[in-house]
């Protein structure tokens, strides 16, 4: 598959390149202002979740695999937290 056809089906899937960026900055934005309560683990989790809730907004709700992405980093951070 070419890098076109790619862009062309990611753009399908998580937005434009520009809307999908510009929420993704808005939501880490508003993380710095709060990022030195969060380890550099959450901190990164935290990015990606905002990362993969942007393509939700830009691009179409209803692929699974945002979904589960989220999950996932959601679930690397409670693993390393005590009880």
């Amino acid at each position: 598959m070419e890098v076109k056809e790619i862009l062309e089906q990611r753009e399908q899937t998580h937005g434009t390149f520009e809307e999908q960026s510009s929420i993704s900055q808005t939501l880490k934005h508003t993380l710095g202002k709060y990022s030195y309560k969060l380890t550099p683990q959450q901190r990164e989790a935290m990015q990606m979740i905002m990362h993969k809730q942007a393509r939700i907004l830009a691009g179409d709700p209803n692929v699974k695999d945002h979904w589960v992405d989220i999950a996932g980093y959601a679930t690397l951070v409670a693993k390393e937290l005590k009880e």
